[in-house]
This record gives structure tokens, C-alpha cells and sequence, in this order.
């Protein structure tokens, strides 16, 4: 602890800028970042990020611009993202699962000057995908379709024509003094926004919650004291960086903490098996089914994994067994449960050390400090302890609103600031909260969310499918997947296997439906709802 500001750090740094200039400082030697054979201290890894930021100044960023990076997590996220944002810019990570149409829309609607993205990745071209789908339109920048995107960087040695390769981006930045990058990132103030975080609505269309600096800095100071995160702590980061629980409860974790990071591009539990005990790692949130495969994984006795101690689990129903064997068989100390939307920067309660096995595996913990939790009716009244109701949250944490969507951000907020999060939850008497269903229908894949209304808009673009409804059934290894329910034009040949094979090229793998049933017509009410209880029902 650096003294009380610790659990201010919006006071304390006042921008992650300075959060990183000052981890630079703290923590010089130590590693910061381990990728492969490549380690980076605290003292490289300031460099590399004020080489970018002069690399971002040079290319014309100014404060308040949109910068994206749609990538794996590496190194080059890490430098790349941190280089954005303190060069001013607003960071927009996008999901590596999207595909080219989904990432075009989100460059589109935050008007991006420049984005950061990745080579090849899984044997898929980001490059390619993005210039498919941005080819019409009349920009004069590297994509027609994208006019207010003037730079595309890949990261990699080399780079198409009209893209720039990262080394080429890099050096560009040599001309920029480093008083300028000094005197940039000095001007940014706590309440600057620092990113805008991209989640999905049930109307389909996703959303980007603008957080700001302040919010990010003092919400993950406490997570990091209420996990219990230290210095020299080493964390393996499986959750995505385009995800707020990989780049917050990870990166800005790590550096306001002086934990090394081993970031993970790809979850395999075999590849985190092995990284767990190379690197000794001592952090290990992500989503339950992740501790599931690694502890049942039947190679596992051969792993040293004496290393671990602290596992932060969320995004799913958590069974009591998963916390009392990570406890005994792999002798974890700290175990913790979390809830979070990206609307709340990503955090809304959090379990303690010390709280009981069974209060860690079936609640999501208390609200954290500083913040409100509570449970109110379908008219916006407080519900008593113990009764259902939608969970709303108010504190500094929550968003200011929605990207340039006032519209979507008043259904959010309340107008006395009360975020409604489409969540159903019980708290019981000691303030702990209980997710039990959601408003907006929503189902998680494998740590991921998933959105029935925005799947349902893209199956309906298959020539062949009249009406579609999804909903989410129970999966052993992911938790849960999709079920569509679709009806067929008249005619149509179409088959289960070829509506997801033309799934699987339309939209991200988590989104695809795992089953398809094919009906007559879907079961709506009087106002046209399609009733998905029906459906539900159903599929049991």
C-alpha cells in the first residue's frame, strides 16, 4: 500500500497516462509483461508506451479521437492501446470475434481515425475481412467504406499496401520530442473519457459505454485491494483485452499493482496448464468454465500449479463444487466471485476474503465501496431483501451514457442516476447479491454475452429464413449456447447444418447457434412477442 490514496487512485494518478509513467517509476526492473522468450520490465514497457503515443501524435491523434485496436491479447495490445490513450486518444477495444461487418460498424459509428489490428489470427485475415466488407463507399483512406478512418497499423513486421506496419507506425513517432508526449498525457484530467466499451442491446444494436479515466482508476485500485492483488504477483490474462474484465481487472490491475502479466491470446487449457506452471503463475480470474477444464483436465497431475493462489470467477451461474475444489484439490486460498456490466466499468459487486464457501458460490458478493446495489420493481421501487426485482446500481463507476446515443443512455439511467442493468437479482439480509435471470434474455458462452435480438437480426439476413427466435439452452463445457427456432420460406431446402455453416461465416463463433429446430411459425402474443417461454418450455 502506498498510503490512503491507494483506493483514490483517480486522486492519486488522476489518467492512466500517469498510472503508467509512474508503474514505469515504481516498479522499473521488475517484469511487467512475459510473451514467450520476450520479458519487459516496468522501466521498457514506459518506453515502448510514450514510442507509441509520440508514433499516435505523430500520426495526427488528437485529444478525444477515436483509436481501435482489434487484436489477440499480446504485447503489442498492450503497448498499442496504452500508446492511444496516452497520446488523449479514446480507446475502443474491439471483440476478435467479430467479423469484418460487425467491426465495420463499430469503426463507423465512433468515427475512428486509427485502428490497431492484428495480422493473421486463427487462420483468419483481419485485413481481408475488413476490406470485404468496407469496399463501397468513397473514402480517401485505406477502406472506401470507412471515410473517417486515415490509418490502418497492423501489427506485424509487414503490412499490405496502404496499411502501415507496426515498425514503420513505430518510427514515424522518432520525429515527436519527448516533452510533447510529456506535455500530452499531463493534459488529461480524471474526468477525460478513456475509453468506450462496446456491449450489445436486446434492441440488437450494440452500444458503447463511455467510461472515464477517473472511473476506471478508482474502481480497479478496489478491485485490486479487495482481491487482494499484490506486487510480484504474476497473472495470467485468458480474459480478452477487448473485454473490460481482461483490460481493467487485468492490465490497469497489474499496473497499478506491479503484477508481471502473461497474457494469453488464445484459451486452451493445455497452453494454460503449461503456462501456469513455466511462469509460476499466482492470478487466475476468468469465467468458470475455465477452473472446470483445469481442473479436469486429465493431464493436470503433471503441472505444478502450487503457484496459484487467487482465482476471480463471474459471468455465470458458479456451482458450489467448482469453489470447494479449487480450494482442496489445487489448495487456491482465495477464491472470489464478481458481477459487472460494461455500463459500470465493468464492476458492480464483489465477494471478500474471508466470506464463506457458499455465500462466494451463490451470490456475486456485496457492492463495492462507494457504490449503491439495489433490487426495484417493474415501477422503479426498492423491492425488501429477499424479493426479485431488476438490479440497479448507482456510483462514480457508472457510465456517463452511452457513445453519442441519448436515446438508449435515458432507457439506461434513470433520471436520479440509478442504472438499470436488465438483470434480475435477490440481495439477502447482509447486502449480497444473487443473479437469478435476465430481463434482456441474454445467455452467456463460455464467459462471452450473448444477445438473441442482435443473432435473431442476423440470421434473418439468409435468404432462405422467414422468422427466426433464439434462446439459450444449457451446454456442459460452455455453460450455455444457442437454439434457434426458424421458419423456413416457402420453398426453401434449407437444412440445420447449412443454417449454421452460413452462421458460422456471418457472425462471431459465439453467437452461432449450436441447434435449430425448424417450425411452422413462432408463438407470438397479442402485441406480436414473440413468447419465448413457449419456446423455452419447449426445449426442456
Amino acid at each position: 500500500m502506498h498510503g490512503d490514496l491507494d483506493l483514490r487512485a483517480d486522486l492519486e494518478y488522476g489518467s492512466l497516462a500517469r498510472l503508467v509513467r509512474t508503474a514505469a517509476e515504481r516498479y522499473g526492473p521488475q517484469e511487467a509483461v512475459v510473451e514467450g522468450r520476450n520479458r519487459i520490465s516496468y522501466a521498457e514497457l514506459g518506453e515502448r508506451v510514450e514510442r507509441a503515443a509520440a508514433a499516435c501524435i505523430a500520426a495526427g491523434v488528437a485529444p478525444g479521437d477515436r483509436v481501435a485496436v482489434w487484436a489477440p491479447n499480446t504485447l503489442d495490445w498492450i503497448v498499442a492501446a496504452l500508446g492511444a490513450v496516452t497520446a488523449g486518444a479514446v480507446l475502443v477495444p474491439v471483440n476478435t470475434r467479430f467479423k469484418g461487418a460487425e467491426t465495420a460498424d463499430v469503426l463507423r459509428r465512433t468515427r475512428a481515425r486509427l485502428l490497431f489490428v492484428t495480422g493473421t489470427f486463427l487462420g483468419t485475415s483481419y485485413v481481408a475481412s475488413l476490406r470485404r466488407a468496407t469496399r463501397e463507399g468513397t473514402g480517401t483512406g485505406p477502406l472506401p467504406g470507412l471515410p473517417h478512418l486515415e490509418r490502418i497499423v497492423v501489427l506485424a513486421e509487414d503490412a499490405p499496401t496502404d496499411f502501415t506496419a507496426w515498425p514503420e507506425f513505430l518510427a514515424a513517432g522518432a520525429s515527436v520530442p519527448a516533452a510533447t508526449v510529456r506535455a500530452r498525457a499531463d493534459s488529461l484530467g480524471p474526468d477525460d473519457p478513456s475509453d468506450i466499451i462496446y456491449t450489445s442491446g436486446t434492441t440488437g444494436h450494440s452500444k458503447g459505454a463511455v467510461i472515464t479515466h477517473a472511473q476506471t482508476l478508482r474502481a480497479y485500485a478496489l478491485w485490486s485491494e479487495l482481491a487482494g492483488l499484490r506486487q510480484g504477483d504474476r497473472y495470467l490474462i485468458v480474459n480478452p483485452f477487448f473485454h473490460t474484465f481482461g483490460y481493467k481487472a487485468g492490465i490497469v490491475a497489474c499496473l497499478l499493482r506491479g503484477a508481471t502479466m502473461i497474457p494469453q491470446p488464445v484459451f486452451g487449457v493445455e497452453t494454460a496448464l503449461a503456462n501456469i506452471a513455466a511462469e509460476r503463475i499466482s492470478v487466475l480470474p476468468g469465467p468458470p468454465t475455465l477452473h472446470q477444464q483445469i481442473l479436469d483436465h486429465p493431464a493436470r497431475a503433471l503441472h505444478d500449479l502450487s503457484a496459484l493462489r487467487l482465482v476471480v470467477t463471474g459471468a455465470a451461474v458458479v456451482p458450489l463444487q467448482l469453489v470447494e475444489r479449487l480450494r482442496s484439490e489445487l489448495k487456491i486460498s482465495t477464491v472470489l466471485t464478481a458481477y459487472g456490466l460494461s455500463e459500470s466499468s465493468g464492476i458492480v459487486t464483489m465477494c471478500r476474503r474471508g466470506d464463506p464457501p457458499e455465500v462466494i458460490a451463490s451470490t456475486s458478493g456485496r457492492a463495492l465501496p462507494g457504490t449503491e446495489v439495489r433490487v426495484a420493481d417493474a415501477a422503479g421501487r426498492p423491492m425488501p431483501s429477499g424479493a426479485a426485482g431488476e438490479v440497479q446500481v448507482r456510483g462514480y463507476h457508472v457510465m456517463s451514457g452511452y457513445f453519442e446515443d441519448p436515446a438508449a443512455t435515458a432507457r439506461a439511467l434513470t433520471p436520479d442516476g440509478w442504472l438499470r442493468t436488465g438483470d434480475v437479482g435477490v440481495l439477502d439480509a447482509d447486502g449480497n447479491l444473487r443473479i437469478t435471470d435476465r430481463i434482456k434474455d441474454m445467455f452467456i458462452v463460455g464467459g462471452f454475452n450473448a444477445y438473441p435480438a442482435e443473432i435473431e437480426q442476423l440470421l434473418l439476413r439468409h435468404p432462405d429464413i422467414a422468422d427466426a427466435a433464439v434462446i439459450g439452452i444449457p451446454d456442459g463445457r460452455l455453460g450455455e449456447v444457442g437454439k434457434v427456432f426458424a421458419v423456413r420460406r416457402a420453398g426453401s431446402a434449407l437444412t440445420a447444418d447449412g443454417l449454421i455453416a452460413w452462421s458460422r461465416r456471418e457472425m462471431a463463433n459465439y453467437k452461432v447457434p449450436r441447434e435449430v429446430a425448424f417450425v411452422a411459425e413462432l408463438p407470438r402474443n397479442a402485441s406480436g412477442k414473440v413468447v419465448k417461454r413457449q419456446l423455452r418450455e419447449g426445449a426442456r
